[in-house]
């Protein structure tokens, strides 16, 4: 990776996509720039990454080939309009900004800018991220590959049309909170049965993840692996008939649903 990268934003998630990038071998610390209101973060973030910080929007535009775009929705357009001038026809904007559309940063800028906007979710702080890229019509192939690669340094992630966006918000965005409370659910549970909180709490999410592992590295479906696990008259089986007498699937898919919907209404 050859680009110089430069954030509008050092937050969580943007600390988080520059260290990917950097344990990835992607960037060097010298190829990554950040601006931030907050000069206690941008010394925390040249203190640990070694990144190069700047005081300056516009400076940090100028000497960027991608601008990420890391701040949250309701500052966004304050940061871009004055940037408007600044920012060239051939650096990559890309938003992780959530609700913010490609037609809005257009708006903000021009659709002679190529503009991407991208929905990560918060695993990408432990390295297992998963974001989904909408790109306008003026990104290229090689753009898009770039970004590609930006975002599999601390995860997966996937090419969508963006009106399938939403849906993306609903599983993957939102989706690591029903997870956390799923785990917490099972060790609740486990809790109840005499075990130990923190046993428990290591039982339920270690059985979660590799859960997850089999699916993503077995390629088998999700109802194969649970068929799997069911023996006949067997006590999975029987947790399974309490989940689907309490409506857990139906469930799930509202949650799922109410969360696209209100991603749109974001928009």
């Amino acid at each position: 990776m050859t680009h110089t990268i430069g954030f509008l934003g050092g937050g969580n998630m943007g600390r988080a996509i520059m260290g990917g990038l950097i344990k990835a071998g992607l960037y060097r610390p010298d190829e990554i720039k950040v601006f931030d209101i907050s000069e206690a973060a941008l010394t925390s973030l040249q203190t640990d990454l070694n990144v190069q910080p700047y005081t300056a929007a516009d400076e940090l535009v100028k000497a960027s080939e991608i601008v990420v775009v890391s701040v949250k929705p309701q500052v966004l357009d304050n940061l871009l309009t004055p940037l408007k001038s600044v920012i060239t026809k051939d650096q990559l904007v890309v938003s992780i900004a959530a609700g913010v559309t490609l037609a809005h940063l257009t708006t903000l800028l021009s659709n002679k800018n190529k503009l991407v906007r991208v929905m990560p979710n918060t695993p990408a702080l432990v390295g297992a991220g998963m974001a989904a890229i909408a790109t306008n019509e003026v990104v290229t192939v090689d753009d898009q590959q770039a970004v590609l690669a930006i975002f599999n340094s601390f995860g997966l992630a996937k090419l969508v049309p963006e009106h399938l966006i939403d849906a993306v918000v609903g599983i993957s965005g939102s989706g690591p909170a029903y997870v956390y409370m799923f785990i917490e659910a099972l060790a609740d549970g486990a809790v109840l049965e005499g075990l130990p909180r923190q046993d428990a709490y290591k039982f339920a999410a270690q059985t979660v993840y590799g859960a997850a592992k089999m699916v993503l590295e077995t390629g088998r479906l999700p109802s194969d692996l649970k068929d799997m696990v069911c023996s006949p008259a067997g006590t999975t089986i029987t947790g399974v008939r309490v989940l689907e007498d309490g409506g857990f699937r139906g469930l799930i898919m509202d949650t799922v649903h109410a969360a696209a919907q209100k991603n749109r209404e974001m928009g």
